[in-house]
Formats: structure tokens, C-alpha cells, sequence
């Protein structure tokens, strides 16, 4: 079952970075990176075309209190957020706290292993302050930056299925899990 999830008032520390709830001044550094092109595409988001679509998104952000935004050398370059998970396509976790996480990284900052740091920390989060049992995470297949994002933190394949994207497009996609049980044997 989808367990409830307020951050709020969370603020997580890795070596490098800052994962924090969203704030309205972190308008302008959401739009710089969601508005480049190949972004949002590897999540199934168009680029922003607007600083208007921007404050759309952050305002969602703000009022959901699932996000967290990606601070960098003080600077805003991503996002990652707990989401619900498919209950209806994975009926078997009915009895288990769960959730889903999805991120984005801004372009600029590819490559460098910020992502799989800041992952890592939202899994500790989610398992020992949240008590979940298990984290799904997804990628299309043809998305291998975000399959290595999840493999580093060991995740492993469970289902293959098709994603309806935001664009109207449907993707081949994988759906992997992290159980509790196997974070803590790693």
C-alpha cells in the first residue's frame, strides 16, 4: 500500500548535496534546467516552454510535499520525488508499505554520480525514518542513464510493462524494486 509521505520539513545531507523541500525562489533555476531539451524527455515531460509551466510545476511541488529539490553548490539542478506506485498493477504489496521515486538532473550535471548520491539518501530516508518494506523505480528501456542510476543503488529488476507518458506517448518501460530486506543484507 502507498504509505503517506509529507517532506515538508525534511531536509537531507549527502557529501555533495542538499535535498530539500521546494521553495517559490527556486523558479528560475526549475525552469534552466527543465527547459532544455532532453531533459524531461527521459522522465516523459516535454521541455518547459514557459516560466509560467515552471511555476505550475513548482507550485505542485510545493502544495504535494513529495519533491525534493536538488541544491548543488547552491544551486537548484533536479528534482526527485516519492511518488505513489501502481497498486493495481502490483496487487501482491497490498500489505507492505511502499512507495515509487522518479528524479530528474538537470543536463549540465550528467555523469558526475550526483544522481545515485542523492537516491542513496532518499532510500535510507524512506526505509529507516519512513519504515517502508519496498521502493519501486522505473526507466524506458531506452533510458540507460537512469538504469544505471538504479542499479548503483541496487535496485533490481521485477517487471516489464508500457508507461503512458505526459506526452502522449507510450513507452516501453522496466520496473525495478529495493526491499528493505535486500538494502540491508547490501
Amino acid at each position: 500500500m502507498n504509505t503517506e509521505i509529507d517532506i515538508s520539513n525534511t531536509t537531507l545531507r549527502t557529501e555533495r548535496m542538499t535535498l530539500r523541500p521546494w521553495r517559490q525562489s527556486d523558479l528560475d533555476e526549475l525552469f534552466a534546467y527543465a527547459s532544455v531539451d532532453g531533459v524531461g524527455q527521459m522522465a516523459g515531460w516535454k521541455p518547459h516552454e514557459s516560466k509560467e509551466e515552471s511555476q505550475t510545476i513548482l507550485d505542485m511541488f510545493i502544495s504535494e510535499k513529495k519533491t525534493f529539490a536538488l541544491e548543488y553548490r547552491g544551486k537548484v539542478i533536479g528534482s526527485l520525488g516519492i511518488e505513489e506506485y501502481n497498486e493495481d498493477r502490483f496487487p501482491e504489496f497490498a500489505e507492505k508499505k511502499c512507495r515509487e521515486i522518479g528524479y530528474v538532473l538537470s543536463k549540465e550535471y550528467w555523469g558526475q554520480g550526483l544522481m545515485p548520491e542523492a537516491v542513496k539518501e532518499v532510500i535510507r530516508f524512506l526505509f529507516e525514518e519512513i519504515g517502508l518494506d519496498a521502493i519501486f523505480c522505473g526507466h524506458f528501456l531506452w533510458n540507460q542513464q537512469s538504469q544505471r542510476v538504479q542499479e548503483k543503488c541496487g535496485f533490481k529488476h521485477y517487471a516489464f510493462g508500457t508507461y503512458e507518458t505526459r506526452v502522449n506517448t507510450v513507452e516501453k518501460d522496466e520496473v525495478n524494486l529495493l526491499t528493505r530486506e535486500d538494502w540491508l543484507r547490501a
